[in-house]
C-alpha cells in the first residue's frame, strides 16, 4: 500500500513538473508570436515539439495565419500604392499637356522665332515633355498585365533565363520533379530584374534554391553583391525609392506587385543565406495547391 502511495505522488510530481514546463513553453510561444506582430515581422515559425494534437493544429494555424497576415499586407500596400500613383500620374498628365500644347503652338509663331523668347519657350516644352515622359514610365506600375499562371517545371524554367547572363556564374540547386503555378513572363521579368540589381550591387554569382512550403514553393535568389544596410532594407518595396543616382525606383516595387497579382511574393530575407550578400524569396504557389483549393 505505501509502495502504491509512494509511486502515485511520483507520478503526480512528474506530471505536475511536465505541466509546469509546458505552460512555460507556451508562454515562450505566445510571448514569440506577440513580438514578432509587434514589430511586423510575420514570417515567424512557432515550434510544435512536445505538443498535444489540439495544441499542435492551434499553432499549425498560427504559423500559417503569419504568412496570410503577410500575404495582405502586401496585397493592401500594393493597392494602395497603385491608387495612389494612378491619380498623381492622372493630375500631372492633365497639368503638363496644355503646357507642351501651348508652348509648342508658340515656338511656330513668326513673332517668336529667332526672338529672345523662343530660347525660354523651347526650354518650357522640352521640361514638359521630359516630365510626360517620366510620368508615363511611372504608370506601369498600375498597368501590370492580369497573370495567366500555368504548370511550369521549376528547373527547365530557370535553366531558361541562366543563358541570358554569362558572365555570371550561376548556382542551381533545384529538383527535376519541382512545379510550380506561375505566368512565365512575368515572373522571368522578377528574376531578370533581381539579378540586374544584383550585378549593379558587383555580385559576380547568383544562387538559387527551393524550400517546399505547406503550399508552394520558396525560390531563394542569392547574390554575392554588397549587402542591403537595415536602414534601407523596408523601404527597398517602395514606389520610387532608390539609392541610385539613375534609378527609377520601380523595379522591385513592381516585381513584388506581379509577385501579389499571382498568389505569391517576394521578399528580402532578413538575414542571407551563409556565404552570401543579399538574399531574396520568391513564394510561389505548387500546381498541387491550386488543383486542390
Amino acid at each position: 500500500m505505501v509502495i502504491a502511495l509512494c509511486i502515485a505522488c511520483a507520478l503526480c510530481v512528474l506530471f505536475g513538473c511536465s505541466q509546469f514546463f509546458h505552460q512555460r513553453k507556451m508562454k515562450r510561444s505566445a510571448y514569440v508570436m506577440r513580438e514578432a506582430l509587434r514589430n511586423k515581422d510575420f514570417s515567424f515559425r512557432l515550434s510544435t515539439k512536445g505538443m498535444w494534437s489540439g495544441e499542435r493544429a492551434m499553432m499549425d494555424v498560427l504559423n500559417n495565419m503569419g504568412q496570410e497576415m503577410k500575404t495582405l499586407i502586401a496585397e493592401n500596400e500594393v493597392e494602395s500604392w497603385q491608387k495612389l500613383t494612378r491619380v498623381l500620374t492622372h493630375e500631372i498628365m492633365n497639368a503638363t499637356a496644355p503646357i507642351g500644347s501651348i508652348s509648342q503652338s508658340l515656338l511656330k509663331r513668326k513673332d517668336v522665332i529667332g526672338s529672345d523668347l523662343e530660347e525660354g519657350i523651347r526650354a518650357i516644352r522640352d521640361t514638359s515633355a521630359g516630365l510626360g515622359h517620366f510620368v508615363e514610365n511611372y504608370r506601369r506600375f498600375t498597368l501590370v498585365q492580369k497573370p495567366v499562371p500555368v504548370a511550369t517545371n521549376a528547373k527547365k524554367f530557370i535553366d531558361g533565363i541562366v543563358p541570358m547572363y554569362p558572365e555570371v556564374e550561376w548556382e542551381i540547386v533545384i529538383g527535376d520533379d519541382i512545379d510550380i503555378m506561375i505566368d512565365e513572363g512575368l515572373v522571368r521579368q522578377v528574376i531578370i530584374n533581381l539579378v540586374k540589381n544584383a550585378r549593379e550591387a558587383g555580385a559576380t554569382k547568383v544562387g538559387i534554391e527551393t524550400i517546399k512550403e505547406e503550399k508552394g514553393i520558396c525560390l531563394l535568389i542569392s547574390n554575392d553583391g554588397a549587402p542591403i544596410p537595415s536602414e534601407i532594407s523596408r523601404d527597398i518595396f517602395t514606389p520610387f525609392f532608390t539609392t541610385k543616382s539613375t534609378g527609377s525606383g520601380i523595379g522591385l516595387s513592381l516585381s513584388r506587385q506581379i509577385m501579389v497579382k499571382q498568389g505569391g511574393e517576394l521578399a528580402l530575407r532578413k538575414r542571407a543565406i551563409a556565404g552570401w550578400g543579399v538574399t531574396f524569396e520568391i513564394h510561389l504557389l505548387s500546381p498541387h495547391s491550386v488543383f486542390i483549393s
